[in-house]
């Protein structure tokens, strides 16, 4: 059996860094959520001033828009030390506890997908974060008594791609409630223009609207596709990053004008092709493709349904003319009437 490279381990940590490196670490340098950032801004600088704790948060949105960058920001801005973990990494109580009496005053515990807490471990973190007290059950039976822990007053921040998931008692403790929508192109060239210099790149006018044309509304995804991009000029146009370059890096990954990908047009195929326009229902439509259906709910279909190609209704997926023209074709009269029809029923 071959030993793994000792060089490719040590790339890792690097690459990791490269990944943190990207986030912006200050309210003035995120760009785009406006209203978020400054509803923000005064919680942060309200709780400075009287000298508290920051109330809690609850970012809701897709993924890849700036949730845990956020939690971040919002750790620096009042000085404090962020604790990241994620709903289904806290399995049982003693979890919860050892990161909770970790936490310094006024520190922030940031938990990733939310939605995903146990509810057992809701009602534990239901007196944290109100009273700032987490009663513990020690032994079972006749034996069982609970133990009252004192924490110091601390902020949750909770990230969630599925807001509508959280119940309703755990979204109530929440002080601050910020959805986060889909970035502009205009927006995401600024953010592609600011990684590509901490990536060290320099990019050529109209470069960075080609690939911000291309990210689907996700500052995620842009720097990723920008990554990808700076790759292949290096090796295919001597390191420049024209807009020329970048269009023929984003077409070798089958990626279009609208950040179309292959998956997308075969879920437009497959509800166009196999089921005549729709309405289909999303497992049907996975076992067609060859995908989970979460994944077809939470990544791609957000952004079809955004973007005008798909409707969801309740009775399943239908495709809009406008998939149609994706695709070359004429859309048939009596489908762009029943798409209407369903988009009255919903």
């Amino acid at each position: 059996m071959s030993k793994p490279d000792p060089k490719s381990q040590e790339l890792e940590p690097l690459d990791s860094a490269f990944e943190v490196s990207l986030r912006p670490p200050l309210f003035e340098e995120f760009a785009g959520q406006d209203k978020t950032v400054e509803r923000l801004q005064v919680m942060v600088e309200a709780a400075k001033q009287r000298g508290d704790t920051l109330q809690h948060i609850l970012l809701s949105g897709p993924p890849g828009l700036g949730k845990t960058t956020l939690a971040y920001i919002i750790g620096n801005a009042m000085g404090a030390e962020v604790r990241t973990t994620s709903g289904p990494m806290i399995d049982k109580a003693g979890d919860l506890a050892g990161l909770l009496t970790n936490i310094e005053r006024g520190g922030v515990l940031f938990i990733d997908e939310i939605h995903r807490l146990q509810p057992a471990i809701e009602e534990y973190l239901y007196p944290a974060m109100e009273d700032f007290k987490l009663d513990i059950v020690i032994d079972q039976g006749p034996s069982a008594r609970t133990v009252r822990l004192n924490l110091a007053p601390f902020t949750l921040v909770g990230a969630t791609t599925r807001s509508g998931m959280i119940s309703d008692p755990l979204r109530s403790r929440f002080g601050m409630n910020c959805r986060l929508d889909y970035y502009t192109a205009e927006t995401l060239a600024k953010i592609v223009s600011r990684s590509a210099g901490l990536l060290n790149s320099e990019l050529e006018p109209g470069a960075d609207m080609e690939i911000a044309r291309r990210a689907r509304g996700t500052p995620r995804i842009a720097n990723n596709l920008l990554r990808w991009v700076r790759d292949y000029a290096l090796v295919r146009a001597g390191g420049r990053i024209t807009a020329q370059t970048a269009a023929e890096a984003l077409t070798m990954l089958d990626i279009d004008s609208e950040g179309f990908d292959e998956m997308d047009k075969r879920i437009l195929e497959a509800i166009i092709g196999l089921f005549d326009g729709g309405p289909v229902g999303v497992n049907s439509l996975a076992v067609a493709i060859g995908e989970e259906s979460g994944t077809i709910e939470e990544v791609h279909e957000p952004y079809l349904i955004m973007q005008g190609y798909v409707k969801r209704t309740a009775q399943g997926r239908v495709a809009m003319p406008k998939a149609y023209r994706k695709l070359g074709l004429q859309a048939p009269k009596a489908k762009s009437e029943q798409s209407e029809f369903f988009s009255d029923q919903e």
